[in-house]
């Protein structure tokens, strides 16, 4: 459960790498841009928040 939730920002931050690919290759939308951007911004803080209660 520790490990998986180490890596609960990298999943957050992919997720918001998979939105930019999904605007890169299909519709071009200002929805996906923000979502991408909130998801890859909260995908850091919440890996670096974590990792530093967790150690």
């Amino acid at each position: 459960m520790n490990s998986l939730l180490k890596d609960l920002g990298l999943i957050i931050f992919l997720c918001g790498v998979i939105c930019l690919c999904v605007y890169y290759f299909s519709v071009p939308s200002n929805a996906l841009l923000v979502s991408s951007l909130v998801l890859e911004f909260v995908g850091i803080l919440t890996y670096i928040i974590i990792n530093k209660r967790l150690d």
